[in-house]
Parts: C-alpha cells; structure tokens; sequence
C-alpha cells in the first residue's frame, strides 16, 4: 500500500450565487486554498482583497437572471497565482476616477496599483465576462 498523499489541485473553481454573503464566502475559499498551496502571506492576502473587488464589482454590477451564479477560479503556476472570476454579464469592466467623496469606483484601480497584471474579456463560447488578475511569487519548497 502506498502512504503517498497526492499534492492538492493547482487549479479549483467555485460557483457562487449572485450574492452579498458571496464575497466573504470566495475571500475565505481562496486563503484556504492558499494556505494549502502555502502560498506566502502577504501574496495570499493580496489575492483575497483583490478577489473581494472582483467579486463585488461581479455581484454589484452584473445585473443578470437569478440563478446566474458567479465562478471565482484560481490557478497556481510556478511563479504566479492567476484568479479570475466570471459572471453572466457581457459589459466589460471600466476603470474610472473616484472624487474624494465617492463611496465606490476605486476597486479596479486597486487591482491595476496591487496586481503584477490584470484584464477582462468575453467570455469564450458563452454569455458574460471574464475579470482575472496575476500576483507573483516565489512556489515554496
């Protein structure tokens, strides 16, 4: 018999419903999931708080059909973590310039100043869009 523990996924995808309680949901998923990859801190808390702007702006703006749901998926590579979350509506995201007294609008901001790189596009052979990012790290052990 043998004792060898398979290495967990380098990829996972989940499904959320268009939801506030989503957002803490997928941040929580994701620093799991990187705590089991053991992706360095400070990349794993970047990933989440960039998440929660992707996964906000998804359940905010994507004013589509119930039962819609939201997919966050991660994706570990040798030296980057790729995230991307997808949602059924087909406008692409715009960055735009918050005034001082705005309470929203900074999100992809955030995401262009904390990201190695970032983008969106239609999604491939189906309704809606695609909003992903990249950190790099160094791959432990």
């Amino acid at each position: 018999m043998n004792d060898v523990t398979p290495p967990p996924p380098r990829d996972i995808e989940w499904q959320f419903s268009r939801h506030a309680r989503s957002v803490s949901r997928a941040r929580n998923l994701l620093r799991e999931q990187a705590a089991a990859w053991k992706i360095p801190d400070e990349v794993a808390e970047t990933a989440a708080l960039l998440l929660s702007e992707l996964m906000t702006n998804a359940y905010r703006h994507a004013k589509v059909s119930p039962g819609r749901e939201i997919r966050a998926r991660c994706a570990l590579d040798v030296d980057r973590l790729r995230v991307s979350v997808t949602d059924a509506n087909d406008s692409l995201p715009e960055a735009r310039q918050a005034g001082p007294d705005d309470e929203s609008g900074r999100g992809l901001a955030l995401v262009d100043a904390l990201a190695d790189d970032w983008g969106a596009s239609a999604r491939e052979g189906g309704i809606g869009k695609t909003v992903w990012f990249e950190l790099a790290h160094p791959l432990p052990g």
